[in-house]
């Protein structure tokens, strides 16, 4: 048997990485053009095809990837005359890499199992540099049957692959990781405002920090912003870290529990995504956290919004 052909929706910061890991080790690999072409002509450079729309890619595909930004997105991607549901044959698979909502991947699940298509949620940790290396780590909700036919594409672009549970459970845990990691960015935004207040500066905070029980890869790639200014030390956007803390919120509201300090840290999101601060990055909390205080941190205007309002 061949191997699936692949389709690919969402070649963006994390999915070229991901469709260049897929179609370089050997899947045929078709992708949807986008307003940015440089990411689609170098995966046609390396031996991928174009099609024009979801529906198109469906009716090329037996396996889609989509790495969009969340439900929303991916509902407006499978539905409609053009949708990726028109396209799809029976028998095949949509993975959702995206952070999604699980009330949403629950009941598009139930819609595409009618239509004997199976909806497979595969969200990501890591950040684009490891998705171009092929070591994202991939949380996935699946049946075990599917799981397994899936893996091999999987390891094609992540380097920790874990079988969560049935379908919803990959979104649901990326949520619950995304609380920790967008959480200690709260915290840490905070603490550095504080620290900066009471005289601390932020070389003596990290002279703390690093190499102690509180140090962690996300710290050392948040502090590239806070410590050197290196705008793409962690590329991930504010708009979308608060965009996943709503979806958690929902989450806990759905199971009925008290969730004050998701909520806290949703808050502080909300207050650098209300101060135009959405396309920034998620180190740069810190500079509109500082701002906000009243504290000049030196970097705020250099973000990227900043800059190009300057």
């Amino acid at each position: 048997m061949g191997k699936e052909a692949i389709g690919f929706i969402g070649v963006g910061l994390m999915g070229h990485g991901m469709a260049k890991n897929i179609v370089e080790k050997g899947w045929p690999l078709v992708v949807m053009g986008r307003r940015n072409r440089k990411p689609v002509e170098d995966l046609l450079g390396r031996g991928a095809s174009e099609a024009r729309t979801p529906r198109e890619i469906g009716e090329r595909s037996s396996v889609v990837f989509l790495c969009v930004t969340g439900s929303p997105e991916v509902e407006a991607v499978v539905r409609g005359p053009d949708g990726l549901k028109a396209g799809l044959k029976p028998g095949s698979v949509i993975v959702d890499c995206s952070t999604s909502d699980p009330v949403s991947t629950a009941a598009l699940f139930e819609e595409l199992k009618a239509a004997e298509i199976e909806l497979v949620d595969a969200p990501l940790g890591r950040t684009p540099k490891e998705a171009w290396e092929g070591k994202l780590d991939a949380m996935v909700g699946a049946s075990e049957a599917t799981f397994a036919r899936l893996k091999p594409v999987l390891e094609s672009w992540a380097g920790k692959v874990v079988h969560i549970g049935g379908p919803g459970d990959g979104h649901r845990m990326k949520l619950l990781n995304n609380f920790l990691s967008m959480g200690y960015a709260a915290m840490f935004a905070e603490a550095l405002a504080l620290s900066r207040k009471v005289g601390i500066t932020p070389e003596r905070f990290d002279s703390v920090i690093s190499g102690g029980r509180m140090d962690c890869g996300f710290y050392q790639t948040f502090k590239r912003w806070t410590l050197e200014g290196d705008p793409d030390a962690h590329k991930f956007t504010i708009s979308n870290g608060f965009k996943d803390l709503r979806y958690l919120a929902s989450m806990a509201s759905a199971a009925g529990v008290a969730s004050p300090m998701a909520d806290a840290a949703k808050n502080s999101f909300a207050l650098a995504h209300g101060a135009g601060g959405g396309a920034d990055f998620v180190p740069m909390l810190a500079s509109y956290v500082a701002h906000a205080n009243g504290i000049d941190d030196g970097l705020y205007e250099k973000t990227p919004t900043k800059q190009r309002k300057a």
